[in-house]
């Protein structure tokens, strides 16, 4: 899952400063935050490429690319045909990062003697099917070959030339965030090819009239608030926003926010306060989802509980400049907690080569539209979702017109009556859990709650310092694994 701009949890995300910019600048982290952290495992695998069509649906283009895999069969018991083969569903990012962080499925892969296969998502990575040339802003068509059913698609006929080869036995589909609906959705359209799906924090009700649009900043400012009994963590960053535009109404002010925060390019005009405000609530959803019992350096260097950390320095409801300067200590946590930064570049958070980068924008802009929205309830700077200035900024930058409801569609959006063999985790601490499968009375399926969880904890690597919430989960669902694995064989 996902990139360290939360360019709406992914949600399309623009650099301007309409009131839709942070609302999509939240999903992209959703989609890139993965299983990072101190101490982590080395994993071997071999790269591989399988060449696909460039449009499964044509059948009179006949133009294909390489995608490209990772894949270890050294666990495999060569003795027995139907080992079972662990397919991670890849989302917004190179595939290697997440084959590296996904530490829960490799030791399944161990337990259950599987064979692991990390399949990259078209347009992201290597996996390019015009090379250079695929995010020429010049040639739009380009984008027209990216969407979740190209990627299934690419992903079957991948499973498919793996089983004609080698005749494993039942293919288990793992994902994490994005890739956790795409392994749900594999499940759903492909039930003939893959037999069970872990998706860990998936959010796949995350969409236009399933899921309240300001559910995600509700869960964060939760988070913030129950940090500390009183609530004054997420009280003093609500009251932050009108400080930093007062500071930044008179050049004193301005200096004082330059000298406050160590600015690497310091605020000028009114841009540059609006990309510091979007950076912040970017930091706020970061620390929500690594909100990890232990230190992690996959967005920033952070100390185990960094939103605890984070509030630790909001304990008492403070004003002007006492109120900056407990802003700045407490950003020093995600920006700057090694001490090794010169200066805070918040324009970072724009960068277009970070990961998921124009893809995931793309994706955002054709079917993966997942409204965004905040409240005055909630901690941060109130924002509509509106739909229509939505569409114009994708039609402006990527000459692309969303489709609104095109997944609910698909995919049955609440409606998971006829489908089986699908696990649902997400963690209570996880605000894009707001848009997971939390209840339902199909017994074909299953629904995991883990109270101590942050964003899939439950898909990285074991750790000392678990909770017991996580621990209970990941044995559920191994038994799970496991059963499935053996009626398969029966």
């Amino acid at each position: 899952m996902f990139s360290s701009s939360k360019r709406a949890f992914s949600l399309c995300y623009f650099t301007t400063t309409t009131k839709t910019t942070t609302i999509s600048s939240i999903v992209i982290i959703f989609l890139t935050l993965i299983s990072y952290g101190y101490g982590q495992a080395t994993y071997h695998y071999e790269t591989k490429e399988f060449e696909v069509p460039l449009d499964h649906f044509n059948f009179v283009l006949n133009t294909s690319f390489k995608l490209r895999y990772l894949i270890n069969d050294s666990y495999v018991d060569k003795q027995n045909v139907k080992s079972p083969l662990f397919f991670y569903t890849g989302n917004e990012g190179d595939i290697e990062t997440f084959a590296k962080n996904t530490g829960f499925m490799w030791e399944l892969a161990q337990s259950y003697r599987a064979c692991v296969v990390f399949a990259e998502h078209r347009y992201y990575g290597k996996s390019l099917p015009f090379g250079n040339m695929t995010f020429n802003a010049t040639q739009p068509l380009n984008y027209g070959y990216l969407s979740v059913e190209q990627v299934l698609e690419d992903f079957a006929d991948l499973i498919q030339d793996l089983q004609e080869k080698n005749k494993y036995g039942p293919v288990i589909a793992f994902g994490g965030s994005y890739g956790g609906m795409l392994s749900a959705w594999f499940r759903m359209k492909y039930p003939h090819l893959v037999y069970g799906a872990l998706a860990a924090s998936a959010p796949v009700r995350q969409f236009d009239g399933l899921t309240s649009c300001d559910i995600f900043s509700r869960i964060i400012t939760s988070i913030f608030a129950n940090s500390f009994k009183d609530g004054t963590c997420s009280a003093n960053i609500r009251k932050s926003w009108d400080l930093f535009k007062q500071l930044s109404a008179s050049d004193e002010g301005k200096k004082k926010l330059n000298e406050a925060f160590v600015f690497c390019d310091a605020i000028k005009v009114e841009d540059d306060l609006n990309k510091f405000m979007d950076y912040l609530e970017d930091v706020y959803a970061n620390l929500a989802m690594a909100n990890y019992p232990y230190a992690n350096d996959f967005l920033s260097p952070l100390p185990p509980y960094p939103v605890r950390q984070f509030c630790s320095y909001l304990q008492t409801l403070e004003t002007g400049d006492k109120l900056l300067n407990a802003m700045k200590q407490a950003i020093n946590v995600y920006f700057n907690f090694t001490g090794a930064a010169k200066c805070l570049d918040y324009k970072s958070a724009f960068d277009p080569n970070s990961i998921g980068g124009d893809a995931w924008e793309i994706q955002t802009c054709n079917q993966m539209v997942m409204p965004m929205c905040s409240t005055p309830e909630t901690m941060f700077r109130v924002k509509e979702w509106n739909f229509k200035e939505y569409t114009e900024n994708c039609m402006k930058k990527f000459h692309v017109k969303p489709k609104l409801n095109d997944i609910t569609l698909r995919y049955g959006g609440k409606n998971v009556r006829d489908i089986s063999n699908i696990i649902f985790s997400n963690g209570l601490l996880d605000p894009w859990s707001g848009g997971g499968v939390l209840q339902t009375d199909n017994e074909a399926i299953h629904i995991i709650i883990i109270p101590e969880g942050a964003h899939h904890l439950d898909l990285r690597a074991s750790n000392p310092n678990d909770p017991r919430s996580v621990i209970q989960a990941r044995q559920r669902e191994k038994n799970i694994i496991g059963k499935w694995i053996e009626e398969y064989r029966w």
